[in-house]
């Protein structure tokens, strides 16, 4: 096969790439028939087939979803937001994966250079679902204490718990206003709130929202005055997102400094075997000590292991509990 080919190959792979991404997060699709099957019951049926999509896709995705595999990739999009479904995201890590695997094959033609370029292509997908999880959890965590307050003065007001749930989906922006929409349609179609807010914990892993759902859950169940309670648990988030802030702020030397510390090393080795495979084979030549090819594979593995224990060394000194 000619690099010309290969290069078109490539090329058509990533227009399709890219034409099936963004028809899946421009497509319109309905918020309950979308995501309300995969939280609430245990076999998490999935939707009806949809009139646009072929029926070998709603087959493979549902096929798909059923697995354990693919209940916890369906969790992490929805925990990101993500508007794909579980077959749709695996095509997009298949993609990529073939993608990158043909455009490193292209820069430099070795073998070992498609799998360098397969194994990122397959992490890339995984890296963005986490990156946006993790975004989406630090706002929603910052919206919490407005969303208490606005319930509190509901409550206040005469509301009860679910028209103040209600105010709150309609008064803060998104992402919490999103996640409380959710909450009510849930309710609406007959499911108790316990469950609907158990739902909305597996969807935002956090934990000030654990503590306030455990509170809803307890006065629910022996009584007292929730907006009391809610007033309080709004005070201790505040001061806990005001201090983890402050924490944010002075170990972020910290964590920049491991994430490039370590990231450093294995781009510069990715980028060297690019320009020049020679030199990085020169650690699987032979040695009066280890025969090839037993002496670089000690090197490799002390290289990694040494990085990976610098990261976690540093990450586990910037990380403090509040």
């Amino acid at each position: 096969m000619t690099p010309m080919l290969l290069l078109l190959g490539g090329v058509f792979v990533l227009f399709l790439l890219i034409v099936g991404a963004i028809f899946a997060i421009t497509s319109e699709r309905s918020l309950v028939e979308e995501r309300l099957g995969r939280f609430l019951e245990d076999d998490r049926t999935q939707p009806e087939q949809d009139p646009g999509g072929s029926i070998i896709t709603e087959w493979l995705n549902r096929r798909v979803a059923k697995s354990s595999m693919g209940d916890r990739a369906a969790r992490e999009l929805a925990r990101a937001d993500l508007k794909f479904k579980v077959a749709e995201y695996y095509a997009l890590v298949f993609m990529s994966t073939v993608v990158t695997a043909l455009v490193a094959y292209i820069i430099q033609p070795i073998y070992v250079s498609a799998i360098i370029g397969a194994i990122v292509g397959f992490f890339l997908p995984r890296f963005y679902v986490k990156r946006q999880q993790k975004l989406r959890l630090n706002k929603f965590n910052d919206q919490l204490s407005d969303m208490l307050n606005l319930m509190v003065n509901g409550l206040r007001a005469g509301y009860s718990t679910m028209q103040a749930m209600e105010a709150v989906s309609r008064e803060l922006p998104a992402p919490i206003s999103d996640e409380f929409h959710r909450v009510v349609q849930e309710m609406q179609i007959g499911i108790p709130m316990e469950k609907a807010l158990d739902n909305l914990l597996r969807r935002i892993p956090s934990d000030d929202l654990d503590f306030v759902i455990t509170a809803i859950n307890v006065q629910r169940e022996v009584g007292g005055n929730l907006s009391e309670i809610l007033d309080t648990i709004s005070f201790t988030i505040r001061e806990r997102v005001r201090i983890k802030g402050e924490i944010r702020v002075m170990t972020a030397q910290v964590r920049t400094s491991a994430t490039v510390l370590s990231l450093i090393p294995v781009f510069l080795a990715i980028a060297l075997w690019f320009v020049s495979p020679e030199y990085i084979g020169s650690f699987f030549t032979e040695s009066s000590v280890l025969p090839q090819p037993l002496c670089g594979i000690v090197a490799v593995v002390t290289i990694i292991s040494m990085i990976a224990l610098g990261y976690f060394v540093m990450m586990k000194i910037a990380d403090i509990e509040v």
